[in-house]
């Protein structure tokens, strides 16, 4: 169980969108968190790796060079 706490407008939007296509609201949370959970944890994960203290970082030409291209 989640409960959410929305800015009025876009709780009336939700509530709109529901209505006219006969959904549950938790259908378009649902849908919303599946379509951009996987974007968030990617853009963490991007973050963690670049604030690592030792991290390698290569040039263009590097990476190219490495992969034979």
């Amino acid at each position: 169980m989640l409960t959410l706490k929305l800015p009025a407008d876009l709780e009336a939007r939700l509530n709109q969108l529901a209505e006219k296509t006969k959904r549950p609201k938790s259908f378009y949370m649902r849908e919303a968190l599946v379509k951009y959970l996987e974007e968030y944890e990617d853009a963490f994960l991007a973050l963690d790796r670049l604030n690592k203290k030792n991290a390698k970082y290569l040039s263009t030409k590097e990476l190219e060079k490495g992969l034979g291209l």
